[in-house]
């Protein structure tokens, strides 16, 4: 509950700081994770509140970044940069509630852990290499940034 607080804390700030494109982001940031928690509240078949734990607020978060991310992309092809840049803003703003990201040379050491952990030779072996790294790296490492760095260890050296 501690991350969803500071969210609201921080939303409370922006408005009153007249932070625009701040209290936006966080405001869509708080309506996500009240959907989530209504998801959850269903699943479980709950009559009361059924708060997210910070983890699954971490995975709303990292959800919500994805989504700037294909956005940015679209909008970077379709000639449209200062939709793109907007969206860029909104990213960084959602960044700070995730943890620390990896180093990407401690990012390496993981993987290749993991490569040996389920003796991974080829590509087509990444998907265990990835189901065994995910619950690892959540939110402490970009999904893409994991899967180039399988990628390249599990592609064949032409010497």
């Amino acid at each position: 509950m501690a991350l969803k607080q500071q969210i609201q804390g921080d939303l409370t700030e922006s408005v009153m700081d007249k932070e625009e494109l701040r209290s936006s982001v966080l405001r869509l940031l708080l309506a996500a994770i009240l959907n989530k928690e209504k998801e959850k509240r269903y699943k479980l078949k709950e009559d009361k509140d059924v708060p997210l734990i910070d983890e699954e607020i971490i995975d709303v978060i990292l959800s919500e970044i994805k989504k700037r991310r294909e956005a940015i992309e679209l909008y970077e092809k379709g000639g449209r940069h200062e939709l793109a840049d907007k969206e860029k803003k909104e990213a960084v703003m959602l960044q700070k509630y995730l943890p620390e990201q990896m180093p990407e040379e401690e990012l390496g050491k993981i993987v290749k852990e993991a490569i040996k952990k389920v003796g991974a030779k080829e590509q087509k072996d990444m998907g265990k290499v990835m189901q065994e790294l995910m619950p690892k790296t959540k939110g402490k490492a970009d999904a893409s940034l994991i899967s180039k760095i399988v990628k390249e260890l599990l592609t064949p050296k032409n010497d």
